[in-house]
């Protein structure tokens, strides 16, 4: 069964218009003291603001550049996040994740095997003090200076676990496709070749590449 329909009369309608910004607690105990309407709840007028599409003015989004009301407040005590239970998971001053992994710990990467080693130095995307790269590149790098811009490094036994620098091989990012086998495997992969093949594998890799380059440049 439906509930019974609210009526207003015309001077309650023009207060409840001129007032419609209020916020709903204060507007809702305003109308019911000035018009002693107590059959009135604040759900009420809150739905007849919204037929009637009497805006408030008020979005629910922060603005901009505004501090939040309990800025500079503090919760009591016992209270938020002063209260035990909450006390007790919050971080305190000083003190070390016991996720945090210092500079010289490794891991090896669950998805391409890769080292993954934290270095001493700061992180540019987070500020950190320390940062994660992969270690081969890293050695390599610090052995031989940056990788040129199109190029990565190829492990050259098949053992990424294998850091050392001359166990890795800069090659044009455009050979992989051959050192992969080729679109439909019609060719031995360096990975897949017995590690005496493995040179003559790379060999007609970086030929073809020369050649395809040449081709390119006419």
């Amino acid at each position: 069964m439906k509930g019974r329909r609210i009526v207003y009369s015309a001077e309650e309608m023009a207060w409840l218009e001129a007032n419609r910004r209020m916020v709903i607690s204060d507007y809702h105990l305003a109308f019911t003291v000035a018009f002693d309407r107590a059959d009135v709840t604040a759900g009420h007028l809150h739905a007849l603001r919204k037929r009637r599409g009497w805006k408030t003015g008020r979005t629910g989004q922060f603005v901009k550049g505004g501090e939040p009301a309990n800025k500079g407040k503090k919760c009591a005590p016992g209270q938020g996040g002063n209260h035990p239970n909450a006390r007790r998971t919050q971080f305190r001053s000083g003190g070390i994740p016991h996720t945090y992994r210092g500079a010289g710990h490794e891991r090896i990467d669950g998805k391409d095997g890769y080292v993954v080693m934290i270095v001493d130095e700061p992180n540019p995307w987070t500020g950190a003090a320390t940062r994660p790269v992969l270690k081969h590149r890293y050695l390599w790098e610090q052995a031989n200076g940056p990788l040129p811009e199109g190029y990565c490094l190829k492990c050259l036994d098949g053992d990424k676990a294998n850091t050392d620098p001359s166990n890795w091989e800069a090659i044009p990012r455009a050979m992989l496709p051959r050192l992969n086998g080729g679109r439909n495997k019609s060719r031995l992969a360096y990975d897949e070749a017995p590690d005496e093949l493995k040179p003559t594998v790379m060999a007609v890799a970086k030929l073809e590449h020369g050649l395809r380059q040449r081709r390119r440049a006419r």
